[in-house]
């Protein structure tokens, strides 16, 4: 039994903590384009007030998790994983497979310094409060995606505190890597990351909806690594089919 928690436990910690650097590294690459253009004060003003509303929201959802059946979770978190993974993992097999381009952290950072000084240029009095609401903004919504990835990984077998180990430890890691480095982390590998985070979000998807539906799945927990192998197999399968007719279309 105590194996069968783990087999669980370690590919929740896993997702959230992947998934958490992919949200985290965007949002650091907001904070960053905020503080070099406009100073420091109000990006840290705005990311400190963005976290504070990340921490009443989770405060807010955890005692009504508990107050709904175990199924019913189970299977409307399920049905959530299942749509928010097969997205991720549609894009990350076209990128792959070269159709859309690769997200490039620099190009996003520029980008962004390139909007809030079109938005300074058009709102000459309030330049700090435009430059901490962006970086609220970002840290806001790029919090939020990780609160329900941490929920919908480990609310269905009470791994919540668990998944959120593993994103705690991905913030503390992309904090450390960018005030080292004080720049776009842009050599994160994020395709394969959000490929590999696709996967795991799918399986747990396929698992907690049917356990939602009363499926009683063959190894139970193990049954999460036969998912993740089917998508594997099926999403390198799918980016070797598309590159190869972009390949011919471009001959």
């Amino acid at each position: 039994m105590q194996s069968l928690s783990w087999a669980i436990a370690v590919p929740a910690i896993g997702a959230a903590f992947m998934a958490s650097i992919v949200e985290v590294v965007e949002a650091f690459t907001i904070i960053l384009a905020v503080g070099t253009l406009r100073g420091w004060r109000p990006a840290v003003a705005g990311t400190v007030a963005a976290l504070a509303v990340l921490a009443i929201v989770v405060l807010a959802l955890g005692p009504l998790l508990d107050n709904i059946p175990l199924r019913s979770l189970q299977l409307v978190i399920g049905v959530l994983l299942l749509l928010f993974g097969m997205g991720w993992l549609r894009k990350a097999i076209l990128r792959s497979a070269g159709i859309i381009p690769l997200h490039d952290e620099i190009a996003a950072f520029r980008a962004e310094q390139a909007y809030l000084s079109d938005a300074i240029a058009r709102h000459q009095t309030s330049l700090n409060l435009l430059a901490g609401m962006t970086a609220f903004k970002g840290v806001l919504l790029e919090g939020l995606e990780v609160i329900f990835i941490v929920i919908a990984v480990g609310s269905g077998r009470g791994l919540t505190w668990a998944a959120s180990l593993g994103a705690l430890a991905a913030c503390l890691l992309v904090l450390l890597v960018g005030v080292a480095v004080h720049k776009p982390l842009s050599r994160v590998p994020e395709n394969m990351l959000k490929f590999s985070v696709a996967i795991m979000l799918s399986s747990f998807g396929v698992f907690w909806t049917g356990e939602g539906l009363g499926i009683e799945w063959p190894g139970q927990d193990l049954m999460l690594f036969v998912f993740a192998a089917l998508f594997l197999m099926t999403g390198l399968a799918m980016s070797r089919v598309l590159r190869s007719k972009a390949e011919e279309l471009l001959q």
